[in-house]
């Protein structure tokens, strides 16, 4: 199906700009070139990939504008099942999370800026400037923690809007509220018991491919709205 008449191609397509481009900042750059608990390391390394950083700057605020046009698609794709649900979406998967992004890019700003030393940081010496980066990169992990709240909520009113539409299959509406309860978990033990998020992460890997099962299906299959639910809706 050609993807300008298929309104679910397009949902897909922007789906999959989030999935190549969100792990650059979320998972890549830390795991390259942050050290648990050592400032100056950390410091280092940002110092020496400069431009790598940037880059998952960037990719976070590309992130932020991606995420309201693959939920407005959603909404062109489910308005006729529910526009109430389709509206949630909108909100808690598209324009909430990306006000977060744009904090979140706030942070990372100020870390880059005590780490290359800018003249007015001159009252502070280079291992205090370090661990004020690390402060900022601190509030930018804690931030996406917050997220993680949102990245659930928003799978709640989406998985129950594929469960509904009758031209998506209803076992991924009800993995995808699976995936977003998971992300919420997730979130909340980030904040109350930090230390066991990434063992949840692992064990929760299973439920936390309901968003790409999701993709694959729409890239694949494509997905719909009913002639004749359309026709009610228009009526």
């Amino acid at each position: 199906m050609n993807a300008t008449r298929n309104p679910g191609r397009v949902a897909g397509l922007w789906y999959l700009l989030l999935v190549f481009g969100g792990p650059l900042r979320l998972i890549y750059i830390p795991n390259k070139l942050f050290v648990a608990g050592n400032a100056t390391a950390t410091a280092s390394n940002i110092a020496a990939h400069q431009w790598l950083f940037r880059f998952g700057i960037v990719s976070d605020l590309a992130g932020a504008v991606v995420l309201i046009f693959l939920t407005l698609a959603f909404y062109r794709l489910f308005r006729n099942v529910d526009r109430n649900l389709a509206v949630m979406v909108i909100i808690f998967g598209g324009i909430m999370p990306a006000l977060i992004n744009f904090v979140a890019v706030v942070s990372d700003a100020g870390a880059l800026t005590l780490i290359r030393g800018a003249d007015f940081l001159n009252v502070f010496d280079k291992p205090q400037r370090d661990a004020l980066a690390m402060l900022f990169l601190r509030l930018h992990g804690h931030q996406v923690t917050a997220a993680e709240i949102l990245w659930g909520m928003w799978l709640f009113p989406l998985g129950a809007l594929v469960y509904k539409s009758r031209f998506l299959p209803r076992f991924l509406g009800v993995w995808l509220v699976i995936n977003g309860v998971a992300y919420v978990i997730m979130s909340l033990t980030g904040i109350l018991l930090p230390g066991n998020q990434d063992k949840l992460f692992l064990a929760f890997q299973p439920a936390l491919f309901g968003e790409l099962a999701l993709v694959l299906w729409l890239l694949i299959k494509g997905a719909k709205p009913r002639v004749d639910e359309m026709a009610v809706a228009a009526g």
